[in-house]
């Protein structure tokens, strides 16, 4: 047996230089590139193998862990799961930040390789720095908090113990099904220990990634069961985008005249554009999809898990008379909400049922393009929601009294609503440009009104919703996406949550756009808040005095080095947006908007914690509200 006398570390970026994947035909590297922060559990070791020999890979410095994790998992997002690139980090806190990165790639079933290191093996140091200490067991590390949120986690103690381990973990990552975060962790003493590894390890291996088709049994349930449908729903989850099934749902809509309804995962798909496009679904979903899914019998989900905020806390459809049909490459998904299941992959799935359907039409008739036309008024309208300072009515009522809506209008200097922004920004900004939206009020409203006809042009992290997503995520699709411009549309909490690695993308030279939305607060939860009787109370950005802050976001942008504007009006929105299309670095547009001017709600409700006793009246009545419209949903 020839065998290569190395380091585990050189072992294992050896081994990352020969992974690839093979889909339709088409061979490619799977592993583009090593998200570095360097501390001593991992500068020696797998820092030296980075120095020493890369190979093909791509090494990025991060400034935050949480940050270049998810950038990493935005990367394989933007490359539809075909791609990745690693995280190294060292022992403790280090580790300890990237649990939050790998949390948000597991709820989006997104693969990304994290590479915490850990402590000595050996345990001849032990405590070393940065060490936690367990009374009942010296085993455990600050790497075991990434055992829950990851797909799969081993601990690498023996140099030998890489080579099972690898094989295991790539099986995981290139699995359609089973796609997510896998966790290596890797003692500091190991990554720089000699083995001599057997030499056939670092042979080519290729991953193929098949197209699953369903099964005949399958495709004659799923055939019957919409050929006996009158209004038939698709509702096109992340699946149908990952499998690249856009052709085969534009093929089928029209061929059998269905509607189509989009989760947030699954937007961009199909374009908005398209005829039988009604937008997204559920509780940041248009009013014409939500109703369509109020009148549909037959919902056939297409790559979706069908989170509450898909099906509005199981209201969104009308589930004592409407059937489900899940089409989906994870078994576990296509069980949901008593479905039939056709375990197959999306592309596949949908070709053989357009050849099986061949002559059938739903019974929507004239009302899809009714629908569609009504949501088209209204997303007009928003788009020119002005503010008044006497008599002003903001999308979210009842809330802000005009006095206060008047006291932020004069703290920011601003006048501008939301929706009106957003809409004017989506005129501006490139066709084939690539917005990317993760937490706060944005994410509704980008459903309800953004609208792209590119291929995956819309990004948005909404399986876990992590707030400080937005900026890092930029960095991981320009990486992705090189020829498109990107934009990171953020809230000014988010923004503070995390914006570390905008200094990232300056330092490589890879162009970001930052459009950051300030309202002085958590607009959000500041709305749920309010909204069941609750006074504001901590989602307001007021100092010590009272006072509504001013931030001056321009001027951290400016001095990281980016490309800054200060925007009141939509006119200095065009202006800045054009601009910033003509500039090589990074850019940050601050537009100050005025709270309680996001989309409202369209036919939909949230199932929450609420308080059952509470000394408040209206507390009390809004409680009473929600059980009495908990009672109307599907218990399971």
């Amino acid at each position: 047996m020839e065998t290569i006398r190395l380091t585990t570390a050189q072992a294992l970026i050896r081994f990352l230089n020969q992974q690839y994947i093979w889909v339709d035909g088409r061979e490619m590297p799977f592993v583009a590139g090593v998200f570095d922060i360097f501390g001593h559990g991992n500068v020696l070791g797998i820092g030296q193998a980075l120095v020493e020999d890369p190979g093909h890979l791509r090494v990025v410095h991060g400034k935050n862990e949480q940050g270049m994790a998810h950038a990493a998992v935005a990367y394989a997002k933007q490359k539809l799961r075909r791609q990745i690139w690693a995280v190294t980090t060292s022992v403790g806190p280090g580790s300890a930040n990237l649990v939050t990165a790998a949390a948000t790639a597991l709820a989006n079933n997104l693969p990304v390789l994290l590479l915490p290191s850990d402590t000595f093996a050996t345990r001849q140091p032990d405590p070393v720095l940065q060490q936690v200490e367990h009374e009942h067991s010296i085993g455990i590390t600050t790497n075991d908090a990434l055992r829950a949120v990851s797909r799969y986690w081993d601990r690498i103690t023996r140099p030998e113990q890489l080579m099972s381990s690898l094989i295991r973990a790539f099986e995981v990552l290139t699995n359609p099904a089973l796609a997510g975060p896998v966790t290596l962790c890797i003692s500091q003493d190991v990554q720089g220990e000699a083995y001599d590894f057997d030499a056939r390890f670092f042979d080519r291996r290729v991953h193929y990634l098949d197209r699953r088709p369903p099964t005949e049994r399958e495709l004659q349930s799923a055939t019957a069961l919409i050929r006996a449908s009158a209004r038939p729903l698709l509702v096109i989850g992340g699946g149908a985008k990952y499998s690249e099934a856009a052709d085969e749902i534009v093929r089928l809509a029209e061929a059998c005249h269905i509607p189509v309804a989009e989760t947030q995962a699954g937007k961009s798909t199909v374009p908005a554009s398209f005829r039988y496009n009604l937008g997204g679904i559920g509780i940041t979903g248009t009013q014409a999809a939500n109703e369509a899914a109020r009148e549909a019998d037959l919902i056939v989900g297409v790559g979706t898990r069908y989170t509450d905020f898909t099906t509005s806390s199981k209201t969104a459809f009308d589930f004592e008379g409407a059937r489900f049909l899940n089409i989906n490459v994870s078994r576990m998904q296509a069980y949901k909400l008593d479905g039939v299941q056709m375990v197959a992959d999306a592309k596949v799935a949908l070709v053989e049922l357009i050849k099986q359907l061949d002559g059938y039409q739903s019974q929507w008739g004239d009302r899809i393009d009714e629908l569609k036309s009504r949501w088209l008024a209204e997303r007009e309208r928003l788009s020119h929601v002005t503010f008044a300072r006497e008599g002003f009515r903001p999308e979210i009522e009842g809330q802000f009294t005009q006095a206060e809506l008047n006291e932020y209008a004069d703290a920011l200097g601003t006048e501008l609503t939301q929706t009106a922004v957003l809409l004017a920004l989506n005129e501006v900004v490139p066709a084939d440009a690539i917005v990317i939206g993760a937490a706060g009020s944005l994410p509704g409203d980008m459903q309800r009104l953004w609208h792209t006809d590119a291929p995956s042009g819309y990004h948005m992290e909404y399986g876990y919703s992590c707030m400080g997503y937005e900026i890092a995520a930029a960095l991981g699709v320009k990486l992705a996406e090189p020829d498109r411009e990107v934009y990171a549309l953020i809230g000014d909490g988010s923004f503070l949550m995390l914006h570390s690695e905008l200094v990232t993308a300056l330092q490589d030279g890879v162009k970001i756009n930052v459009v950051l939305f300030d309202n002085a607060g958590y607009g959000c939860i500041s709305n749920l808040q309010m909204e069941y009787g609750i006074d504001s109370f901590g989602c307001e950005f007021r100092d010590h005095s009272g006072r509504v802050m001013n931030i001056d976001y321009v001027k951290i942008a400016e001095g990281y080095g980016a490309k800054a504007y200060r925007v009141r009006t939509i006119e200095q929105l065009r202006q800045a947006v054009e601009d910033g299309k003509c500039q090589s670095i990074s850019t940050l547009i601050e537009i100050k908007v005025l709270p309680k001017t996001m989309t409202k709600g369209y036919l939909s409700w949230w199932n929450l914690g609420v308080p059952q006793v509470a000394k408040s009246p209206r507390v009390q009545k809004a409680a009473e509200r929600h059980y009495e419209r908990l009672k109307a949903a599907k218990a399971y």
